[in-house]
């Protein structure tokens, strides 16, 4: 009989609540940087101008790209067998 092996919190995916708030990080700094670039479309002149105008359009296409961007764990986890009573469920 082939014994498995104990699951290693190293290799448990990330909580959905921390990955939710990395998604939401990179989303907020990419609409910042769009803000910058909405202010400095007034300041700068020349191809300054063009490249401005162009991120300005484009940030929020990647942000949301990388807002839904979910990290699907790549081994599956593994679940303890079904007679085992966690301690939260005793009461």
């Amino acid at each position: 009989m082939k014994k498995s092996q104990p699951q290693s919190i190293t290799s448990l995916p990330q909580s959905p609540d921390a990955e939710r708030h990395s998604r939401m990080i990179k989303y907020v700094t990419a609409m910042s940087i769009r803000m910058v670039c909405f202010i400095l479309f007034f300041f700068v002149h020349g191809w300054w101008l063009l490249v401005v105008a162009v991120a300005a359009v484009i940030l929020p296409y990647i942000g949301v790209v990388m807002a839904n961007n979910v990290i699907r764990p790549s081994a599956p986890v593994i679940q303890p067998p079904a007679g085992v009573i966690a301690l939260r469920d005793r009461t």
